[in-house]
């Protein structure tokens, strides 16, 4: 399977015809790994697909430079993975399998865990304004189930942004950064299997009530205890979706 790629550029970032600096060439590697890593979350590199470097380089409308340091970026964080020798290397995006799954959310799990851990030490008054806002995100996940037919990209961002938020308040820029890196790989199981059936819906709001609940009662154990455990669930919920559909890009 060969790349085909069409992605919009800002008008700063393309056929300016001027060499890049040192500054700009580490904003186009950057740019560069967000592009290709949102790609391949969206399903837009679809699990299995060979990586040719010259096609994605010409598709980005950069140099192959900045698409080898990103490749090697997302090699290293498991979205890409290299078959055969160092001379014959051949790239090809990372298939999904529930054995990798489990082992992302659980890690995805503890990291929050940590967070929400924090928060529950956190003053009153912040982890209450805190809840508040946790609480009515999740009422928006619940009116969105009631949408027929469920939106599946309006609940996917109305749970991320549940977790983000939550890391966000109650993380250091260590954890906040390790949570960004290895999170977009959950999501992209998340978005490639959706399970927005209502019943899980439900379930997943009911999970968070009881980690929202120990941070507002100040119970840092049981707060990082409830995250992981909604963590732990989810990767069931979706472990049964991918014995429905089956593994993708393993073949």
């Amino acid at each position: 399977m060969r790349v085909r790629v069409t992605i919009a550029r800002s008008e700063n970032s393309v056929g300016t015809g001027r060499r890049p600096g040192s500054n700009a060439s580490r904003d186009r590697t950057s740019q560069v790994y967000v592009d290709l890593r949102e790609l391949i979350v969206r399903g837009r590199l679809a699990p299995g697909t060979r990586i040719i470097e010259t096609e994605l380089a010409s598709r980005l409308d950069v140099s192959r430079t900045p698409v080898r340091a990103a490749l090697q970026r997302l090699t290293q964080e498991g979205y890409v993975m290299g078959i055969g020798s160092a001379k014959q290397m051949r790239l090809s995006v990372s298939p999904l399998t529930e054995e990798d799954a489990r082992e992302l959310f659980e890690i995805v799990g503890d990291l929050e865990g940590i967070a929400a851990r924090r928060l529950a030490r956190a003053p009153d008054a912040e982890r209450d304004s805190l809840v508040r806002e946790l609480r009515a995100l999740d009422a928006e996940l619940l009116a969105a189930a009631r949408t027929l037919p469920p939106v599946p990209d309006r609940i996917f961002d109305l749970f991320t942004r549940f977790h983000n938020r939550l890391v966000d308040a109650g993380a250091g820029p260590r954890l906040i950064s390790l949570h960004r890196s290895v999170k977009p790989q959950a999501d992209r199981y998340r978005r490639l299997y959706s399970t927005t059936q209502v019943a899980r819906i439900h379930a997943s709001v009911h999970e968070h009530g009881v980690i929202l609940t120990a941070i507002q009662q100040g119970d840092g154990v049981a707060a990082g205890e409830a995250v992981r455990t909604n963590w732990r669930n989810a990767a069931d919920r979706l472990g049964e979706a991918i014995r429905r559909s089956g593994e993708m890009g393993s073949w």
